[in-house]
């Protein structure tokens, strides 16, 4: 798959149009009036402009049978050309005429980023100042006493002072964890391969609830800044060296990620280079959470949240009314395949079964949730562990809302589109530039919706991104700085070391777009394929130190080593396959049948079709392993360094069973120890303060 920025550049002149625009003396401007008026003019097309097209009196699909037999699902590929006397634009122009985003779509945009640089800028300078202030009335003005008083400036800027409150850090939770990969990723996975990632929103309470009752009552207690920390305390400091390595590395590849889908999205509906437009929107990302640190970074999450979430309902909404209605939307779903239950094999290859979804995606979330430095610090901002409950009940909700959502928009693409491919025309340069076209499609007539959708996508991003570089400043400085300085850091050194390591985050995650514009893969399947070389083996990590005390330092560093090295090869060779067609997931029909504007037909091939390189049982092994669905690596990661870890026991030797303390455990470990625990319940006493730690 291509993924190049400009879609513009795609377009390619049949013969046919070559001869029509030869005879064509109209003006740019009357282009694109005349783009207007055919696409409000067109009964049963996919791209309407804003009023309600009336339905068809008949279905373009063939039965379902013969849709999903058929080796190449693109429907009549070569279909009949119009009268040569009858002029037809091309995906060209009309990719040109719908690259259009006014004043008003700039100046929302403009607007969001204005009040996510004016929230930093407050929290950084105007609330800081404020409570100097009233610090110093309480001392007397005495300046001692002010930075005694005040606490440290790394809490304060890390975790809040850990008195955030319920609502806006829920808020935040999901705005980080759903970013514009989620955000327009879900929808294209829908429109491509069906609603088998839907049941996803199952996964979501089950990974919660297992986070929650594993893994968060440890942190919870241990009141850590650093997730890393952790490592620390049940095994030594190489092992949380090497968690915090792991940590680093996953976050710089996933943050570019981040950063390109939105990037995306903007240059469908303006035109402009995805390497213009980055650096600006990254430059008010980093400085607002270089300026006001963790407060910033949530508040502006809570903006964030609200226009994403409106962003997609109004696209929603007025989408399901062009399309004729909820009922016309699944009718044509429905008749495409794409609704449809997961596979129930056992076959792990299968890319999105129902195995795949309750055992690798449950695995990967739960490590999202439970174990991840930047869900993990947002709960310890928290003042207890009531809160804290609070806010994974509402964080789990909100994620089922929007992915609803997500997925839902990915029906209404197929709805849209259902006789016209902008994928197989080019019309769309790349499969995560589908929901931008149908924003711009069905929004036109509303000045500032396209904006808004836009700085949701954005909004997804930057909250993102700005989780993304306060974790790693909090990594840093807890995990690599500190440590290795022979003098503690004094206020002033923490907050100038802490600003210097978020820019220096921001510019190189700026910089590593340029690397992943390269990779041809759907981005949701690129991110967790990638994001698993790392994560894969922090899950073993955490998995060895909370539920299995007999394992040792020596034994968990070789673990995750060996499954850090396992997951590189398996990532690495699938990515090489995907690239090479080795690997290719068969995906659902679609048709070019309504198709009112001409494309290059002749490079019209059936490029998604199923590509068989031979049957499963002429695979290696090694072949075997790296077909294995995306969906289980971060599972094959955890398990491969938990195994190996108690493999390397025999080597290295076992705990004994009173060398782990009972607080480093899972509380339901606990049940199985003799200690002094008599309940593993949590409560606000449990939790110790920061003095209480040593």
């Amino acid at each position: 798959m291509s993924t190049t920025a400009d879609p513009v550049a795609l377009g390619v002149n049949s013969p046919v149009e070559e001869a029509l625009l030869a005879k064509t003396t109209t003006t740019v401007a009357n282009a694109i009036a005349k783009t207007v008026a055919v696409i409000s003019s067109t009964v049963s097309s996919s791209f309407t402009t804003g009023a309600t097209p009336t339905p068809t009196p008949t279905s373009p699909f063939t039965s379902t049978s013969t849709t999903t037999n058929t080796p190449t699902p693109i429907q009549s590929l070569t279909p009949t050309l119009e009268d040569a006397g009858e002029e037809k634009l091309s995906v060209k122009d009309l990719s040109q005429a719908l690259q259009h985003f006014g004043i008003v779509d700039y100046l929302v945009f403009i607007a969001m980023l204005a009040v996510c640089a004016v929230i930093g800028f407050y929290f950084g300078f105007i609330e800081k100042k404020q409570k100097e202030q009233k610090l110093a009335d309480k001392d007397g003005g005495g300046a001692a006493g002010v930075v005694e008083r005040r606490g440290s400036e790394a809490l304060d800027y890390l975790v809040g002072g850990r008195q955030m409150k319920v609502f806006p850090v829920a808020l935040s939770l999901v705005a980080s964890f759903v970013s514009g990969i989620s955000l327009l990723g879900t929808s294209t996975e829908i429109y491509v391969y069906g609603t088998q990632y839907a049941f996803i929103l199952v996964t979501l309470v089950i990974s919660g609830t297992i986070s929650w009752y594993i893994f968060l009552p440890v942190f919870c207690n241990l009141q850590l800044t650093s997730t890393y920390e952790y490592f620390e305390l049940r095994f030594n400091k190489s092992v949380r060296l090497l968690g915090s390595a792991f940590f680093t590395g996953a976050n710089l590849i996933w943050l570019p990620i981040v950063i390109y889908v939105p990037a995306l999205a903007f240059n469908q509906v303006t035109g402009i280079n995805i390497h213009i437009i980055t650096p600006i929107v990254c430059l008010v990302c980093i400085f607002y959470t270089t300026a006001g640190g963790l407060k910033a970074v949530v508040w502006t999450d809570v903006i964030q949240t609200v226009i994403m979430i409106g962003a997609v309902v109004l696209v929603i909404i007025k989408g399901t009314v062009d399309v004729g209605g909820l009922g016309e939307v699944i009718r044509r779903n429905f008749e495409s395949g794409r609704i449809e239950w997961p596979e129930f094999t056992f076959d792990p290859k299968v890319r999105m079964s129902f195995l795949a979804l309750m055992v690798g995606c449950v695995g990967h979330n739960t490590y999202q949730f439970g174990c991840n430095q930047m869900m993990t610090q947002r709960y310890m901002s928290l003042p207890g562990v009531k809160e804290m409950a609070h806010t994974s009940f509402i964080f789990v909700s909100g994620l089922i809302l929007l992915f609803g959502l997500c997925i839902y928009n990915g029906l209404l693409l197929y709805a849209t589109y259902y006789d016209c491919d902008p994928l197989t025309t080019k019309l769309a340069a790349a499969k995560d530039q589908l929901v931008p076209l149908l924003v711009v499609q069905t929004m036109s007539s509303y000045p500032g919706i396209s904006g808004m959708f836009v700085a949701g996508v954005f909004s997804a991003a930057l909250s993102s991104l700005s989780t993304g570089m306060n974790s790693l400043a909090a990594v840093f400085l807890e995990d690599y700085i500190r440590p290795l300085m022979r003098k503690p850091l004094t206020e002033h050194q923490t907050a100038v070391t802490m600003r210097v390591c978020t820019v220096l985050i921001g510019v190189v995650s700026v910089a590593l777009v340029f690397v992943v514009e390269r990779m041809g893969s759907h981005v949701m399947q690129l991110a967790i394929t990638i994001g698993s070389v790392v994560q894969g083996p922090l899950l073993g990590l955490f998995s060895m130190g909370l539920l299995c005390p007999s394992i040792n330092s020596k034994s968990a560093i070789t673990g995750s080593l060996v499954a850090f090295l396992f997951m590189g090869w398996l990532s690495l060779s699938a990515q090489v396959a995907i690239n090479s067609g080795e690997i290719y997931s068969e995906t659902k029909p679609v048709s070019i049948n309504g198709c009112d504007y001409e494309f290059d037909r002749s490079m019209v091939t059936p490029t998604n079709g199923t590509l068989l390189s031979g049957e499963s049982s002429t695979f290696s092994f090694a072949e075997q392993l790296y077909h294995i669905s995306f969906m289980f690596y971060t599972v094959m990661g955890g398990s491969v360094g938990v195994i190996v870890g108690h493999l390397a026991g025999f080597i290295f030797g076992r705990n004994k069973p009173n060398d782990v303390e009972d607080e480093l455990l899972s509380p339901c470990m606990r049940r199985f120890r003799k200690s002094m625990y008599s309940s593993v319940s949590l409560n606000e006493n449990s939790i110790k303060s920061p003095d209480e730690k040593s």
